[in-house]
């Protein structure tokens, strides 16, 4: 339930961005992502701002969140009647 209170008010928030506050945050995530994934980019061969370089941030970015965001717990809903369900995963 906090959860999705959280979620809410989050996106309530970011619906009263404007865009340069939005396009700001996003840098500061790219930003982010080249600091903590850069360097290991390097380490494997990439140079550095080379399109190859920047792929690999975001592969190594993207395995980070999908290995976080799977450990997360799941909730099923189900609705129906006589043989005839809709499930939902979230």
């Amino acid at each position: 339930m906090r959860t999705a209170l959280f979620l809410a008010l989050a996106a309530l928030l970011a619906s009263c961005a404007t865009p340069a506050e939005r396009a700001a945050q996003v840098e500061r995530e790219v930003e982010q992502m080249i600091a903590v994934y850069g360097p290991a980019c390097e380490r494997l061969g990439y140079k550095q701002d080379a399109d190859q370089w920047r792929d690999c941030i975001l592969r190594l970015n993207a395995q980070e969140r999908y290995e976080r965001y799977s450990r997360m717990p799941t909730s099923t809903t189900c609705i129906g009647h006589r043989g005839f369900f809709h499930c939902s995963t979230f």
